[in-house]
């Protein structure tokens, strides 16, 4: 550095002079006006128009300028006169534009500053603009909602204009006293940092306009008595009580900030790695070395010093020093060479091309920096040409990035435990921050990791080819990604970007990480499989429309509340041919079914694989490929699993399948399968309903149902396994739904389910020719169905009515102290009629027509283990487990058919069964459930049928 000047030494003992404050203050703004020179210099000619107008835009509250809101929002900086290109600048947004006198009206804002890159090294025409708005420490709180919405409308005009500029509206009270207003966003850490915020303004700040900062005028050494300078100052007249505005001191860095600033680095670093980098470090360096002073204690020392040149005082170039002179220890300088790479592309200038650039300074500085690091031309063509970086280089250094993050991450988290500190950060926020870099940085099963967080402008292929393992001779079933294959037979010879098990997650990680456009020239050398450019195309057209490029990071309404996922893409049969097998056996032409479930003659179901990408709240994309056991009920159970802890969002579900092989009517068909399972379980936001759903499927059966709210489900292999299923007792009432496809040949069967209601007890019977089905739905929704022979129609249902209202009676008397739950017995008949299958209510009036025969008891005995015995009452004749053992069933047959006169052959039914409430030794069962009853009627009944007519 420089010294210009002669050095400023206060000394508040002997004694302080105005004159001498003065030139500090003009020493301070010297630096200023240069910073501020070299800040207009980097912005266009738009850009430069909006740094200009900003201090008057809230100086005079003019109608006709940028941001205006109303005539009573807060205006007026304190001390503030603005030059002739201000007003020229503003003329040129408004013609008709002019200062008004405003007499001694006392202005509402004390101080504008800009603050961070502007006017240095690590500025550029991307980079944003941070100001600082302070207003007077009295102003009316509407007053303060008014200058945020005007700071907002500012930075919309601004955006219009190609700036970033954000606003921060405050007073410097509210600031010293630590109360925040603003809760960690894009650009405010919240309640992150305070003093190291507060270093970095003194270090970089342009002051714009108003009162300059008390912090000037107390010299580094008195910072630590820094209130008793300041009164003095201003108790003995020397400063002005409306000249300063004062934020305080910045001694030193308390150990409780560490946490808070390096987590919210982090955060900073998930989207603009190379100032993060350059930060986070600092802070690490100033945790470690508190011996050394802060920046900004630099920078003052420097200026009383009497070096103001511009290039010596550089905040980036006093940061880098800094990082320089604590990483000279060999063994560090893999994170030293980080730095250096971090700043010189904070930086934005490509110094192999820059001999036309406006800001030579900037040029001259990079250059002065880079012959000290002797850097070779290789080393500066690549950093220069960063859009022609590949993904394999961005992937290797976002490794060593998020390694840099993770280890500084770490240690400052160590350190926070090991001083047994609090962080300064809210738990609100470090929370939201924490789950921001999960969502970025955190590996996880099916996860799609995104490789260029800014590191790249672009990672856009001109040729991508796909090949199977099996192309190359070999055994595998994944797939290899290349660029620039004019011959296939060059794969052997050229670099693989990347291999993957599965065609659909290449294609997705290519996609999200922006390699893929609709642009790029496509190969596949498809091997075993049967996937085309084609196929590729279309699923590329599905990811558009499903997920728009590139992927935003999730806002922080969003990370403030628990993941969910926002909506799920199904990609079925990718790479698969599903009628394959069907078309050598010839199958799909031997039947009219036209269910991809249940496809043609063999009942085959069409969907072999299913890819689920997932984009969830925290903009995170999974990928889960199902292609082994039941693919399709697995997909649907994780979708159910996922929707019920947040039911009032159901996710949305698109479903794309290939043209191949009926692909649109297979995607057609599982988009209706997952909309009508998702309704029926969450019908109206709310769930998981209790219900079981059967989806019918290759010639079995699936049953769907919620334990809680973990889905499950049961593959039956047959009808009556499912019919065996439906009949077990449930906890609570369980009503079957039918999927729409399932049970054509059973229509009836669809009628009653849907006709079954709870706390009743319901019979249904259908009669066709000498056949009828009955089905008995219970009070808890266990459906019971059997087939008989119809004898004489009147005396069809008496038999089973005759039981079950025994049963209910029994119930009855059992539980008179309290009012019965159940409604009695219904007897509905299912009918067709006008093309629809319906029940229609009949009366049970044949309920107590006299039956043939003897009345058959069975009261059951438990003998341990899980076997009950039952002992047989025929009339009044009595039939023991004791007496007859295993010839119980013969004995009672014999007896019955020797009381009955010309040898009758019907059935015998019995009218009442008694089971004991420990059927299952290990439980106690207080209510046994009616198709618990009609399970041991139908197993006795049978039992006797068959021993009755092998005595005849």
């Amino acid at each position: 550095m420089t010294a210009h000047v002669a050095p400023i030494a206060l000394d508040f003992e002997e004694g302080i002079d105005r004159k001498t404050l003065r030139r500090l203050r003009d020493r301070f703004l010297s630096v200023n006006q240069q910073r501020w020179e070299r800040a207009c210099s980097a912005l266009t000619y738009r850009q430069r128009i909006v740094l200009e107008v900003l201090p008057l835009v809230f100086h005079t509250n003019h109608p006709a300028l940028p941001g205006y809101i109303d005539s009573d929002c807060p205006y007026g900086l304190s001390h503030y006169r603005p030059l002739s290109a201000t007003l020229n600048a503003a003329r040129r947004l408004a013609r008709t534009f002019s200062v008004r006198n405003e007499g001694k009206r006392r202005p509402d804002l004390d101080a504008l500053f800009l603050m961070g890159s502007p006017g240095t090294l690590g500025h550029s025409v991307a980079s944003d603009l941070d100001l600082w708005l302070c207003h007077r420490s009295d102003l009316p709180e509407r007053g303060i909602l008014c200058l945020e919405r005007k700071a907002e409308k500012l930075s919309e005009w601004a955006a219009s204009l190609g700036v970033e500029l954000h606003v921060f509206v405050f007073c410097a009270e509210d600031w010293r006293a630590g109360r925040q207003r603003a809760e960690v966003t894009g650009e405010n850490c919240g309640s992150a940092q305070h003093y190291l915020l507060l270093d970095e303004f003194y270090r970089t700040s342009i002051h714009l306009g108003g009162r300059y900062p008390m912090w000037w005028l107390i010299p580094a050494d008195c910072e630590s008595r820094y209130d008793e300078c300041m009164r003095q100052l201003v108790d003995c007249r020397f400063v002005r009580g409306d000249e300063y505005i004062d934020f305080g001191p910045v001694a030193a860095i308390p150990d409780e900030e560490f946490l808070g600033a390096g987590v919210w680095q982090l955060y900073k670093g998930i989207d603009a790695p190379w100032k993060s980098i350059l930060k986070l470090l600092l802070i690490e360096c100033y945790a470690q070395a508190k011996d050394q002073p802060l920046l900004s204690s630099v920078f003052k020392r420097a200026v009383f010093r009497g070096e103001t040149d511009a290039d010596g005082l550089d905040p980036y170039l006093m940061l880098y020093h800094r990082l320089e002179d604590w990483l000279s220890d060999p063994s560090m300088s893999g994170r030293l060479d980080l730095v250096r790479r971090s700043l010189y592309l904070k930086a934005g200038l490509p110094l192999t091309r820059t001999e036309s650039a406006p800001e030579q300074w900037r040029v001259r500085l990079l250059t002065q920096l880079v012959q000290r690091w002797q850097w070779p031309e290789q080393t500066l063509d690549e950093l220069d040409n960063r859009h022609r970086w590949r993904a394999e280089a961005v992937t290797s250094l976002r490794r060593l990035i998020v390694a840099e993050l993770t280890h500084s991450y770490r240690l400052l988290s160590k350190m926070a435990r090991d001083h047994g500190t609090r962080s300064a950060i809210s738990v609100g926020d470090i929370n939201l921050l924490g789950r921001k870099l999960y969502a970025a940085f955190q590996r996880k099963a099916g996860k799609i990791e995104q490789i260029n967080p800014g590191l790249a402008p672009s990672l856009v292929e001109e040729n991508l080819a796909f090949h199977h393992q099996s192309e190359q001779g070999s055994d595998g079933n994944g797939w290899l990604l290349y660029r620039d294959l004019e011959d296939p037979a060059d794969a052997f010879w050229q670099p693989v970007i990347r291999r993957s098990g599965n065609l659909t997650e290449l294609m997705v990680w290519c996609y999200c990480n922006g390699l893929l456009s609709r642009s790029t020239r496509l190969n596949v050398r498809a091997g075993q499989t049967v996937a085309s450019v084609s196929e590729l195309r279309e699923m590329l057209e599905a990811l558009s429309g499903f997920l728009p490029f590139p992927i935003e990071p999730a806002d922080r309404e969003a990370l403030s509340q628990g993941v969910r996922p926002l909506r799920n893409l199904l990609l079925v049969n990718v790479g698969v041919d599903p009628q394959a097998h069907l078309t050598e056996k010839g199958l799909h032409k031997l039947s009219a079914r036209h269910d991809s479930l249940g496809f043609s003659g063999g009942r085959e179901n069409l969907v072999v694989t299913i890819d689920q990408i997932t984009f969830n709240s925290w903009h995170e994309v999974s990928l889960q490929h199902y292609a082994a056991g039941d693919t399709l009920v697995q997909c649907l159970k994780n979708v159910l699993a996922s929707v019920a802890g947040n039911p009032s969002a159901i996710p949305g579900i698109r479903v794309h399948g290939h043209n191949r092989g009926h692909g649109a009517a297979i995607a057609r068909r599982v988009q209706e399968l997952f909309s009508d399972v998702l309704r029926r379980f969450f019908a109206g936001g709310v769930g998981p309903h209790p219900l079981r759903y059967v989806i019918e499927m290759d010639r079995r059966y699936f049953l769907l149902q919620f334990n809680g709210r973990e889905p499950g489900f049961v593959a039956l292999d047959s009808f009556s396994a499912l019919m065996e299923h439906l009949a077990l007792p449930q906890k609570r009432y369980l009503p079957v739904v039918f999927d729409r496809h399932a049970i054509p040949e059973n229509p009836a069967l669809r009628a009653v389910s849907q006709a079954s209601e709870p706390d009743n007890i319901q019979v249904f019977y259908c009669v066709r020719g000498d056949r009828a089905r009955i089905w008995v739905v219970d009070e808890l929704g266990s459906l019971s169905g059997w087939e008989q022979a119809v004898g004489n129609r009147r005396y069809l249902m008496v038999p089973l009515l005759r039981f079950l209202e025994n049963l209910m009676e029994r119930r009855m008397l059992r539980h008179s102290d309290v009012p019965t739950v159940l409604a009695g017995v219904q007897c509905q008949e299912v009918v067709h009629r006008d093309g629809h299958w319906r029940t229609e209510l009949r009366p049970d009036t044949d309920s107590g027509v006299p039956l043939p025969g003897l009345e058959v008891q069975a009261v059951g005995v438990q003998e341990g283990g899980s076997r009950v015995r039952f002992d047989i009452f025929c009339g009044e004749q009595e039939f023991t487990v004791q007496e007859y053992g295993d010839q119980l069933i013969p004995a009672v047959a014999h007896y019955i058919r020797s009381q009955r006169q010309n040898h009758e052959t019907y059935p015998v039914y019995l009218t009442d069964v008694h089971l004991p409430h420990d059927l299952d030794p290990q439980v106690y069962q207080q209510d046994i459930q009616t198709s618990q009853y009609l399970y041991y009627r139908s197993v006795l009944e049978q039992a006797l049928n068959r021993a009755l007519h092998s005595d005849r």
